[in-house]
Formats: structure tokens, C-alpha cells, sequence
């Protein structure tokens, strides 16, 4: 049954976006998983959407799902370009992976509007600065 599968607490593992200029000196923001884990991550899957609404009217993006086979100890890995035209609504990354043979499983969400200027920080395991989900 469901509730007989344990799935342990995900700890040491989270996502950033990040702003990067490209060869043309435009602002490219981009979403890394960041494992400060001591361990690998194996046959990682995340799954992203967007959801929310604009001026009253419902609004969704596209379901995307990444495959990474392995995100290496206290290292990090690409997810996907995310467009600024979609800040304003919930981006969701669902998160899977495994540590062996267990499974670990965690949803992460931007919030509306905080991807932005003001939220950025410096994120020393890209060494960019980005929004940072804790």
C-alpha cells in the first residue's frame, strides 16, 4: 500500500535560477539542481511546469522532463533554460532521484514573482548569482 512506502526526507539538494550573459551581453536565466551531498545522485528526474494566472485569466506552460543520470557529490547540473515571460506565474520543478536502491522526492516552487532583481544573490557552487529555493 501507499502508505507502507517510505520516502526518505530530501535534505542537501536544491534548485537555483540563475542569470548568465550570453556572447551577445544579454541576460540568460537558466535552473540547476545542486547537490552539496557527499554522495552521488542517480537516474534523477525532474519534471517542471508553470501555473498561475494573468490579468484574471488561467495560465499554464508546458510539462518538461529531464533525465540525469548521475549529478555528482558537491556538484551541480543544468535543468533548463527558463524564459523571463514566466516569472510571474508558480514554476514548479518535481524532483526525483535515487541513493542507492531508495528513492527520495521533492516539489519545489518559485513563487509568482520572485525570480527577480532584488532576490538575487551570489550562489558559490555556480559561482553566478541567482535566486536560491531553500
Amino acid at each position: 500500500m501507499k502508505k507502507d512506502i517510505e520516502i526518505p526526507p530530501v535534505k542537501n539538494v536544491t534548485l537555483a535560477v540563475t542569470r548568465e550573459k550570453n556572447l551577445l551581453n544579454q541576460d540568460e536565466w537558466k535552473v540547476y539542481l545542486i547537490n552539496n551531498n557527499d554522495f552521488p545522485l542517480e537516474n534523477t528526474l525532474v519534471a517542471s511546469k508553470g501555473y498561475g494566472e494573468k490579468d484574471g485569466e488561467t495560465q499554464r506552460t508546458s510539462t518538461l522532463r529531464h533525465f540525469l543520470e548521475t549529478v555528482p557529490a558537491e556538484g551541480t547540473a543544468l535543468i533548463e533554460p527558463i524564459d523571463p515571460n514566466v516569472f510571474h506565474l508558480n514554476n514548479e520543478y518535481w524532483v526525483s532521484y535515487y541513493v542507492g536502491l531508495q528513492i527520495h522526492d521533492k516539489k519545489f516552487v518559485f513563487v509568482p514573482d520572485t525570480i527577480c532583481e532584488a532576490n538575487l544573490t551570489f550562489i558559490k557552487e555556480l559561482q553566478l548569482e541567482g535566486v536560491l529555493h531553500s
